[in-house]
């Protein structure tokens, strides 16, 4: 197995504080995720054709922030763990234990947008194309993290580039979150980014966004290990494939929607 690479011997505790008080390289890559995408939004708060301001992105960070945490941690509870979670519901605030869902991040941020646009008199799809385009740095620095913790790792492997996980056992593993990383972050970024100025009508880029991400999940769930609590489910898909299969179709469906909106008020 020497021939493959192995895990960076990278401790996942930056700062040990007390007890199960920590500061995580994860937690410090997924805040800097928030304050990148603060960046991006105050950057496109300039542009005449997103309809806030810059100030109105210093505060809407911190909503997007919460938002992702709850709606995270709460899709993860109760799809990902739901046993864990009625043995000992206060599992549910034990973040530290680790256990978030993209999905239920996405949930939590999409209504955490309502509420503040509906609050700062903002159209929802003009602030969710924002949004979108400064979402995909967020997932990379997440998925960075999640390779440097050895959590999320992928199935077992013989391509050059496999990689042995601490945690994982001896065996090669597809590393999958270079792969989101990849697919999610870098290349969804540059196609968001590209189109900007050709999709120019509300709600445009997020469908983009949704069906982008959507795709991307479900092609690397097929490197990727199953959450071992839940295995294959039917068809043989993992959870990250259902749920992304169940985004697609929404996307879809609230794409042609918007479609016929755009349509009418043309």
């Amino acid at each position: 197995m020497s021939q493959y690479f192995h895990q960076p011997d990278i401790d996942p505790v930056l700062i040990h504080i007390w007890g199960p008080f920590q500061i995580r390289w994860y937690s410090l890559l997924f805040v800097g995720g928030f304050l990148v995408g603060r960046y991006i939004l105050r950057r496109l708060a300039r542009e005449d054709r997103f309809q806030f301001t810059p100030e109105d992105m210093d505060q809407f960070t911190m909503w997007l922030l919460v938002g992702a945490v709850i709606g995270a941690r709460i899709i993860y509870c109760f799809v990902y763990d739901p046993e864990s979670f009625f043995a000992n519901p206060f599992y549910l605030f034990q973040i530290y234990k680790g256990g978030l869902s993209f999905h239920g991040g996405l949930l939590g941020t999409v209504v955490a947008g309502w509420v503040f646009a509906k609050q700062k008199h903002i159209p929802l799809w003009n602030l969710l194309d924002a949004m979108s385009l400064a979402t995909p740095t967020g997932l990379a620095m997440g998925r960075m993290g999640n390779f440097i913790n050895g959590e999320l790792w992928g199935r077992v492997s013989y391509v050059p580039w496999a990689v042995v996980f601490k945690h994982a056992g001896p065996e090669p593993r597809h590393p999958s979150q270079l792969y989101e990383l990849f697919l999610e972050g870098i290349v969804l970024f540059s196609i968001l980014w590209l189109l900007k100025n050709k999709l120019r009508r509300d709600g445009e880029l997020t469908i983009v966004f949704l069906i982008g991400y959507s795709l991307s999940r479900f092609i690397v769930e097929f490197f990727r290990q199953p959450d071992p609590q839940l295995g294959f489910l039917i068809f043989g898909l993992s959870m990250g494939q259902i749920l992304s299969v169940v985004m697609f179709l929404a996307s879809t469906g609230v794409g042609y929607y918007r479609w016929k909106q755009l349509q009418t008020e043309n």
